[in-house]
């Protein structure tokens, strides 16, 4: 009896991991074909549009196929992998596929529709062959004339060649069409700076393999460079270095969390009204207060810096001015107070900067919010923030200071109405009690939404927020 191939190979999806995505790049691959998987384990971690996030598997079996290789920026709802979930039931068919049961009526031809092809070609609306059944054993294959192939496998690059044909006058037949070569290969293509339309391809039914692009890559055998005459002056001759293709640029995708934090920032930036004001101020106290904390039994393994009072200053200031707290809502033209603050700290990672939040970060203690802080940017700098701890921020703090700069104008993060950047803090001559002392200064800067955060109430915020770090005490009489 046949083995219904349609149960026997599942096919694993590109989940939606976040709200809305629409694709994701495969970063990495922790499985191969031939490795058995079980339910829930991990199989390859993907980056999105906010995080980089690990797939697990729901399947049992083995690993029948990995259909794309790691780099590639995959559609939310393509099939990434094949598991085997009957192994040893009989021998795999060519192509691991769910096919669509079809009515005996419709045997011999199809209805029109879309039906799959190969990935990067998109779908023919239009009637199609029905796929070749596998030959039995000892069955010869029938040979099929590449055009054929190409037109049965490739339908839509067929149909454009058809089109191209016509506008040439050629009677439907293109004198050229769109190469073809898999989603991988393009990729490698176009690192490598190689038009696909310039590579012999040496593939089956005239694919381009990912040798024929290394090939048309591979440069040419230089011929031997004439002598140069000997000049008056000067005395010997100079030599003139080639410089090769490309080594003057280097060009990046645009893609994954740098893609988004462009389209987030351009929107912010160009939607609401941004208004920066800035103070210096002395935060002599409050460093002396952090070393005190640091050796508090209660603060013990706790990760206590600057940014920790920092941030709770920011908090009692937003508890004495719960206004700044909210969002414009365009589509029903109100402004949402926030009774909770879900504390956003910027963070620059390899793949680019993100903002987690830190959830009711107004309810939590001191020490909690320490502890909260230290697992937040350890998360981040390990690559292992998830979507959902970037969503529902309403202000957030940055802290340009760690990189030796004294202020800067922030932009908004999306949907909130307040960002808080900190500058460097250095020692600098400072009058105190009348007399010029070396103490600790820093410069902040608040920039917020004028919509809905008018001077007065913008200035109150960063007035208050300098007055606790000043004199730290006011975190216990104000809060």
């Amino acid at each position: 009896m046949t083995q219904d191939t349609s149960l026997r190979f599942r096919e694993f999806k590109m989940p939606d991991v976040g709200e809305g995505l629409t694709e994701a790049e495969i970063l990495k691959w922790y499985v191969q074909p031939g490795d058995t998987v079980t339910d829930g384990q991990v199989v390859c971690e993907v980056e999105t549009a906010k995080a980089a996030v690990e797939l697990p598997i729901p399947y049992d079996g083995v690993v029948h196929e990995l259909r794309f290789e790691e780099g590639t920026t995959v559609d939310v709802g393509t099939s990434i992998i094949t598991i085997d979930v009957a192994p040893g039931s009989g021998d795999a068919p060519a192509e691991a596929v769910v096919e669509t049961p079809v009515a005996p009526a419709a045997e011999e031809a199809e209805p029109k529709g879309r039906q799959p092809v190969l990935v990067g070609y998109g779908v023919a609306e239009t009637s199609t062959k029905r796929r070749p059944r596998k030959p039995a054993a000892g069955q010869a294959v029938p040979a099929q004339p590449a055009a054929e192939a190409a037109s049965t496998y490739y339908p839509q690059a067929a149909a454009a060649a058809a089109v191209q044909g016509e506008l040439n006058g050629h009677g439907g037949t293109a004198t050229a069409t769109r190469p073809l070569a898999k989603p991988p290969v393009r990729k490698l293509a176009k690192d490598l700076g190689i038009d696909l339309a310039t590579v012999t391809p040496t593939g089956p039914d005239g694919i381009i393999t990912r040798e024929d692009v290394h090939a048309a890559a591979a440069p040419a055998a230089a011929p031997a460079p004439a002598p140069v005459q000997a000049q008056p002056e000067p005395a010997q001759p100079v030599a003139v270095a080639p410089v090769e293709a490309g080594a003057r640029e280097t060009r990046i995708p645009i893609k994954g969390v740098r893609k988004a934090i462009a389209q987030a920032m351009v929107g912010s930036a160009f939607t609401a009204p941004h208004v920066t004001e800035f103070i210096t101020l002395d935060v002599t106290r409050t460093m002396k207060l952090v070393e005190e904390l640091k050796a508090d039994k209660d603060m013990a393994g706790l990760r206590v810096n600057p940014l920790l009072l920092i941030a709770k200053a920011l908090l009692v200031a937003i508890k004495r001015n719960p206004q700044v707290n909210a969002a414009w809502d365009e589509a029903n033209q109100e402004i949402v107070l926030k009774e909770y603050v879900n504390l956003g700290i910027a963070a620059a990672t390899p793949r680019g900067l993100i903002v987690p939040n830190i959830k009711d970060a107004h309810a939590k203690t001191l020490p909690e919010l320490a502890a909260a802080l230290g697992e937040l940017v350890s998360t981040a700098r390990e690559g292992k923030t998830t979507p959902g701890a970037m969503q529902g921020g309403t202000v957030t703090i940055t802290n340009v200071g760690v990189f030796g700069v004294d202020t800067g104008t922030p932009i908004l993060n999306p949907g909130e109405s307040a960002i808080l950047a900190v500058g460097a803090i250095k020692l600098q001559p400072w009058v105190h009690k009348g007399k010029v002392k070396p103490r600790q200064v820093t410069t902040l800067a608040l920039s917020f939404d004028h919509r809905l955060v008018d001077g007065e109430l913008g200035s109150r915020v960063l007035a208050d927020v300098a007055a606790i770090l000043e004199n730290p005490k006011r975190l216990i009489t104000w809060a």
